[in-house]
């Protein structure tokens, strides 16, 4: 059984087809990537799975709810979280202050406990910053906890945006061009974080260029063109076929 599914999905823009036509399924608890030229339809699908943007056609379901035309917090309240591709960082709130907001959907403690300072809110904060900081501790930042985002270097940022993402404990994450302006041992040390968090039994939906990092973290592989599946499979499969080596990886990929 899939965890996401997508049936014949479309988004139009003004009568340009973004997406078209886009079937596919991602297995529970792997890593799947999806990769494409610039224009391929990567991040207009990711904003599709995510609730941002309404598909012209098509379904999406995950684990057979469907969420097709779904506000984005009901994407987020049945287990879906992303990245983005541009920083989406709280530049004026510390890195622990950043990561607490992602775990707003799980507080219980509402406006009269917040007004009367209840002991359960106290309690309620405090479990809250525990769990904040053991996810800046999973991604490498553990010596970030009270510094302010607009301080932290792009890479510590990069790290950031998932430790939030993760604050909201997800069944799937999305992960949109998180090696984009790295340098290589950054990237090296985000191909572990993705595998750290597959350990965890998340499923990762990774939208992606570099492509020495697809092949070496991916189970499965889904390749755009325009909008539309020109092939899939595994990193093996992927690598082999030639119509995705002459339009995508060329013969730098080893």
């Amino acid at each position: 059984m899939s965890l996401l599914r997508v049936e014949g999905l479309g988004k139009e823009f003004g009568g340009v087809q973004a997406v078209e036509n886009l079937s596919f399924s991602v297995a529970p608890g792997t890593v799947h990537s999806i990769i494409g030229p610039n224009g391929a339809g990567k991040t207009t699908l990711l904003n599709l799975l995510t609730g941002i943007h309404v598909p012209t056609a098509g379904g999406i379901y995950l684990r057979e709810r469907e969420l097709t035309g779904e506000p984005p917090y009901e994407y987020a309240a049945a287990g879906i979280a992303r990245t983005f591709q541009n920083l989406q960082v709280f530049f004026n709130m510390s890195a622990l202050e950043n990561v607490m907001v992602g775990r707003y959907r799980h507080e219980r403690c509402g406006l009269v406990a917040a007004l009367l300072r209840f002991s359960s809110l106290a309690r309620a904060e405090r479990a809250c910053r525990d769990a904040a900081g053991e996810l800046l501790d999973f991604v490498g930042l553990g010596d970030y906890l009270g510094v302010r985002a607009d301080a932290m270097p792009y890479g510590a940022l990069k790290r950031l945006e998932v430790a939030r993402a993760l604050a909201t404990e997800p069944q799937l994450l999305l992960l949109d061009e998180p090696a984009a302006g790295l340098n290589p041992t950054e990237t090296q040390e985000f191909d572990a974080l993705i595998g750290k968090i597959a350990g965890r039994g998340i499923t990762v939906l990774l939208v992606e260029h570099n492509m020495r990092l697809v092949m070496g973290v991916s189970d499965h592989i889904l390749v755009l063109d325009y909008g539309r599946k020109l092939a899939e499979g595994t990193a093996g499969e992927v690598r082999a076929n030639p119509r995705v080596v002459e339009a995508y990886l060329g013969a730098t990929v080893h």
